[in-house]
């Protein structure tokens, strides 16, 4: 029972992040986020400031530690807030793949894995 509501639940997220997992088939699909978003709606560097309580140079400061992932979601949150967005985020499998997909390739690893165990065993016990 408890493998069939993982099932559902691999399923649901499947569907509800398939836009992510679009993205994800990208090399680096968010870098630089903030910074093309504040572009994008025109908002001067001075009122994301103002809104957040920090100086220009704070402002800057961030949008160069996105895409060096050294903000924090904290930080990046704020600062979409000031810009009248929010954050979502996601995680996806490398390449775009659904979840189910990871399941079965680790399920099959580690299928094969335990039979090299086996073998492994077996051929020091031959020894």
């Amino acid at each position: 029972m408890r493998e069939r509501e993982r099932k559902l639940a691999r399923k649901k997220l499947d569907v509800e992040m398939r836009s992510y997992r679009q993205a994800g088939r990208e090399k680096n699909p968010t870098n630089g986020l903030l910074r093309a978003v504040r572009h994008a709606l025109c908002v001067p560097v001075a009122e994301v400031a103002k809104k957040m309580g920090v100086n220009r140079s704070g402002v800057f400061d961030l949008e160069a530690r996105e895409p060096r992932n050294t903000i924090t979601l904290k930080s990046m949150s704020r600062m979409a807030q000031a810009m009248g967005c929010k954050v979502v985020y996601g995680i996806v499998p490398n390449g775009g793949k659904k979840l189910e997909d990871l399941v079965e390739e680790r399920l099959f690893a580690g299928l094969l894995g335990a039979g090299n165990r086996k073998q492994g065993i077996g051929n020091r016990e031959q020894s």
